[in-house]
């Protein structure tokens, strides 16, 4: 409720909240859970980020934060409105390379949205 999430307080390289506190999981498993989340696809307009959250066999509440080409593609865009030299995307290898068509296409957007 209020889309809050309490991550604990790990510090790692000087980060309050980091990859200590969490783990990555690879994009293909992040378009497959969106659609069967609790939440399903929620945007955060301060971070221009989506987000869902999930509920473990557990009956813990999770939340998962991720970039898709919308939010790649506002930040590409503000690079390059600012004169920067560059963007990048964080562990472009988590991205699906199987010969999968959605795959493919999902990937295919996520490397075309780097370049506004």
């Amino acid at each position: 409720q209020g889309h809050v999430c309490s991550l604990p307080k790990v510090p790692f390289r000087g980060a309050p909240c980091s990859d200590a506190a969490g783990s990555q999981v690879p994009y293909a498993a992040i378009m497959k859970q969106v659609n069967t989340s609790l939440s399903g696809l929620l945007w955060d307009e301060v971070q221009k980020a989506p987000f869902y959250e999930y509920k473990d066999s557990d009956g813990q509440f999770h939340q998962v934060w991720f970039d898709d080409p919308h939010s790649i593609s506002l930040k590409a865009a503000y690079v390059k409105s600012r004169g920067l030299r560059g963007i990048g995307m964080w562990n472009g290898n988590s991205l699906d390379y199987s010969r999968d068509a959605v795959a493919e296409q999902q990937t295919r957007a996520m490397w075309q949205a780097l370049t506004p």
